[in-house]
């Protein structure tokens, strides 16, 4: 497999309290995967919030660097790369953020957005070719050109100025874009049609998405393969049917159970409480789950387990499948190769 984006035990720490008494919180624990280049898929990342989802995103970008461990694509390490090099990388992964209003200058009609990477990248030889990409990509994303463009941002609505946004992302001819909580902050109905719009980019462009999100529900709509992250680790992955119908960590079944269910028969105090059990005051040095965990044993409290693959293409971090083999090298890339 040809490799497009490899993440190799990239782990970020950040500093907090006072100077003369500093602690670090790690929001990213030692997360590998790969992405192929050959297939390109759309990967979930999901976790609830502060799982480390973000961070890890920006990261990927290269507005953060990791304290350990590389980020490698196509072959090339993020952080050693040289100008000219990291000039294509910003071409070639591009973001798409939850708050579509914070992209957009106030003072500048939407076109400025649009135009912007055309010239900084060099991609339209003429005004006439950029008008005539621009038009491409709006229509691409579900918006009318003559509706759109010549307006301020105010004057357009979240979801109109979301999809503005992959369209702009669209312009560069990515490789890869990196889908940060892209339906968050727009309503219901127009969630299927930014969601739809990702996947035609994804089917139809052979673009490789990474979408981030704490929603299980859209993440099995249109992720192949999902990444599970617990407080910076990744605990389960797989292909995204199987996970969400089938999990195998008890974080995944967690939040699988967390879905809200459109049954009235059933109660709040019908459900399973999620609160640590008794021993959750002890210090942790393995497991970071072990304090919510029906399941956890002596030794989840001694060392945090690896990633044992449970299937082609499956794999999940706790001691309940030790008798499975642990997942690395070209196992890891055939499980994040998952498909429904």
């Amino acid at each position: 497999m040809t490799t497009l984006l490899e993440v190799q035990e990239v782990t970020k720490r950040f500093a907090n309290g006072p100077l003369w008494r500093r602690d670090q919180t790690v929001a990213v624990d030692h997360v590998s995967f790969a992405l192929s280049s050959e297939e390109p898929t759309i990967t979930g990342v999901v976790g609830e919030s502060g799982s480390g989802k973000t961070t890890l995103a920006l990261m990927l970008l290269g507005n953060l660097q990791p304290d350990e461990g590389q980020i490698v694509f196509r072959g090339k390490d993020v952080a050693q790369m040289s100008a000219a090099e990291r000039f294509q990388f910003r071409r070639e992964v591009q973001p798409i953020f939850q708050d579509p209003f914070a992209a957009f200058n106030p003072f500048y009609r939407v076109d400025h957005v649009l135009t912007t990477p055309l010239d900084r990248f060099g991609l339209a030889d003429s005004t006439k070719a950029a008008t005539n990409q621009i038009h491409e990509a709006l229509e691409l994303v579900g918006l009318r050109p003559a509706e759109t463009l010549g307006r301020f941002p105010h004057q357009l609505s979240g979801g109109q100025r979301q999809r503005i946004m992959v369209a702009r992302a669209l312009l560069c001819r990515p490789k890869l874009i990196i889908a940060d909580e892209p339906v968050s902050m727009v309503d219901a109905s127009l969630r299927a049609t930014i969601l739809a719009g990702l996947q035609t980019l994804n089917r139809e462009l052979g673009i490789a998405i990474l979408y981030i999100t704490h929603d299980l529900t859209t993440s099995y709509q249109v992720c192949d393969n999902v990444m599970v992250m617990y407080a910076g680790s990744v605990v389960e992955t797989g292909a995204a049917g199987q996970v969400i119908r089938r999990p195998e960590h008890p974080y995944t079944q967690l939040l699988v159970a967390s879905i809200p269910s459109v049954d009235r028969s059933k109660r709040w105090e019908d459900e399973e409480s999620s609160e640590p059990i008794a021993h959750a005051r002890r210090a942790i040095t393995g497991c970071k789950f072990a304090p919510r965990c029906r399941w956890a044993a002596e030794s989840c409290w001694q060392a945090m387990p690896p990633l044992y693959q449970t299937a082609a293409h499956r794999a999940a971090a706790c001691v309940l499948y030790e008798e499975h083999p642990v997942l690395e090298g070209q196992a890891m890339e055939q499980v994040f190769q998952g498909r429904q």
